[in-house]
């Protein structure tokens, strides 16, 4: 397995998010926001936010580790799932990028569970992203996992930064996919497009 190395894990997650906090309450106080009684608490709940969840997968120098199994079934059809949650963060506004994700390979020798799906869109999502680098992360990490080119990843989201900035468009979808071996073909992508639709 590849290791991708995103960043060094800090020494000290402490020291960390109060460096966060620090810079988030000078970038209230450089807007006017007065920080009291209600908002006292902000920079800290924002850090831990950041630290904890919202960027997490940067704390990390290694991708996750998925354990692939045997396909003792010899089970040789497309395995599909969709509507996989994603909430990301455009990594130019630092706003949220929702959607849902579909997922489908065709299995040889090696299968995984169907909750490392979700685990591996998670991942890749916990970090500053553009939807297009989102893809092809998760496409080429199910490649060297599950040893096939027989692999799809359909994104479509909604972009907060075209939501509620600039043009102000509410409704906008996204759509970006990726398609190797068997799936990349036209009759196969049809296929996926309208069942992800349904």
């Amino acid at each position: 397995m590849s290791k991708e190395k995103i960043q060094d894990k800090p020494a000290n997650s402490q020291d960390t998010k109060l460096k966060i906090a620090y810079h988030i309450k000078e970038i209230l106080l450089a807007l006017g926001v007065e920080i009291n009684d209600s908002t006292t608490k902000t920079p800290e709940r924002v850090a831990k936010f950041y630290y904890d969840e919202l960027f997490k997968s940067l704390n990390f120098k290694e991708k996750p580790r998925i354990a692939a199994y045997e396909n003792s079934h010899n089970y040789s059809e497309p395995l599909i799932q969709k509507n996989i949650d994603l909430i990301t963060t455009c990594e130019h506004h630092l706003v949220p990028i929702v959607g849902r994700v579909l997922i489908a390979y065709k299995p040889k020798n090696r299968i995984i569970g169907l909750s490392k799906l979700n685990r591996i869109v998670e991942y890749f999502s916990k970090m500053p992203q553009i939807q297009e680098r989102l893809t092809m992360q998760i496409f080429n990490y199910l490649k060297e996992i599950l040893k096939t080119n027989d692999i799809a990843v359909i994104i479509e989201a909604q972009h907060y930064c075209i939501k509620i900035r600039g043009i102000k468009n509410k409704s906008s979808l996204t759509k970006t996919s990726a398609y190797d071996g068997d799936f990349n073909c036209s009759n196969a992508r049809i296929e996926l497009n309208e069942y992800n639709r349904n």
